[in-house]
């Protein structure tokens, strides 16, 4: 093919981009994802970016199962902030003090756990089963944010406390927003149009009269 052609097609596949109808992007900020995670991160009272970043790769709508992502988040955070601890001791073997601290912390963080374990068997998997020990969820979520908090407060070291904050601060902060979001439910059912009644009693297990125990 001789120059004076080429340039022809050259220029035709120039004409044909030029005149090509551009693709539009979607604006992420508009999509009902975007809207159902704003639903629910926007009861935070302080930053909503950790939020909003957790659950923008959520592939769902659903308002529940994005809760119960928040949390799904905040305990894998724990469970990484107790291996996180369990990795520093060797540095701190020297130090008595020290070494007790970060077994302590990464105690409490274990019961932090064990209270995740107890928040799953009263939210359930439906609306009707959060809705009916939403108390009992809300309770827990608090205890765990208890166990964040007495494990900071026990480091009076400012180097070693700036270090375990470090490795735990993810999931500090992701429990205190799934605090903040069960501790705001009822706006955010309200904000979808959620029509339950959540309890506002006790309904965890428990223990027997003191009669019981007498014969």
């Amino acid at each position: 093919m001789n120059t004076p052609i080429k340039l022809v097609f050259l220029f035709l596949i120039i004409a044909a981009t030029a005149t090509a109808a551009p693709v539009k992007r979607t604006n992420y900020l508009f999509t009902p994802h975007a809207k159902a995670v704003a639903g629910i991160c926007t009861v935070i009272p302080t930053d909503t970016s950790l939020c909003c970043k957790t659950l923008k790769h959520v592939p769902t709508n659903d308002p529940i199962e994005l809760i119960r992502a928040l949390v799904v988040a905040a305990e894998t955070s724990v469970k990484q902030s107790v291996t996180f601890l369990s990795g520093i001791k060797p540095k701190h073997i020297s130090d008595a003090t020290a070494t007790a601290v970060v077994n302590s912390c990464e105690k409490n963080l274990n019961y932090a756990l064990e209270d995740f374990a107890d928040f799953w068997k009263a939210t359930g998997k439906d609306v009707t089963t959060l809705a009916h020990n939403y108390f009992t969820c809300k309770k827990e979520l608090m205890s765990i944010m208890g166990y964040h908090s007495t494990c900071l407060d026990d480091i009076e070291d400012k180097n070693l406390l700036k270090e375990v904050e470090i490795g735990i601060g993810l999931g500090k902060n992701l429990t205190s927003d799934s605090f903040d979001v069960f501790n705001n439910l009822n706006t955010i059912f309200k904000t979808f149009g959620i029509k339950v009644k959540l309890n506002e009693e006790d309904t965890s297990p428990r223990p027997p009269p003191l009669s019981d125990y007498y014969y």
